[in-house]
């Protein structure tokens, strides 16, 4: 398969897959206390950590499947945030995951790197459904999956406030006037 699909653009993002030499500045992104406040019960995350996600990232895009880019502005500046797909819960789940530095939050790039990523899903790898779970208080992440079209299936105690898990199916995706609006590559 024609590896180019790994990297992505959109009007205002680009989007690589998390490589060693972004080591530093994820480990910063990761450790940003707004960063992190929802993302993985605020655990404070290590090199190692950052490492092992790296790689195990990279074995999940080599496999055939998604994994974790680093997002950019188009001028290829730092990293801003990160997209992509990870597994979690029991038994593993690949969910859609995101983030951005807190000075990007509000200009809608988080639905875009998000739409991007979806799109990858779908009309690349035919995904037939993608999945994500956030925080019942996470209110700017709840919006940006309904941006995205996904549906809230259930919520949970889960969690220290309780989980809201959303899903979307691949007819949805491609039939969505919203996912015209979404920039993809």
């Amino acid at each position: 398969m024609d590896r180019g699909w790994l990297h992505l653009t959109t009007a205002r993002l680009e989007l690589r897959p998390f490589a060693d030499a972004d080591a530093a500045e994820l480990l910063r992104l990761f450790q940003n206390p707004a960063v992190r406040r929802y993302l993985l019960d605020d655990l404070i995350v290590t090199q190692d950590w950052v490492v092992e996600e790296i790689e195990s990232s990279r074995a999940r895009f080599g496999g055939g499947t998604l994994g974790m880019w680093a997002v950019r502005a188009s001028d290829g500046s730092e990293i801003i945030g990160f997209v992509g797909f990870r597994p979690f819960f029991d038994p593993p789940e690949l969910q859609l995951l995101y983030g951005l530095l807190p000075d990007c939050w509000g200009q809608g790039l988080a639905t875009e790197c998000a739409g991007a990523a979806c799109d990858c899903a779908f009309n690349v790898l035919g995904f037939e459904t993608v999945r994500a779970a956030t925080d019942l208080p996470n209110t700017a992440s709840v919006a940006v999956l309904h941006r995205l079209g996904m549906s809230l299936d259930r919520t949970t105690d889960e969690g220290e406030a309780g989980t809201a898990f959303f899903s979307i199916v691949r007819a949805t995706w491609l039939s969505s006037e919203a996912r015209e609006e979404t920039p993809s590559k």
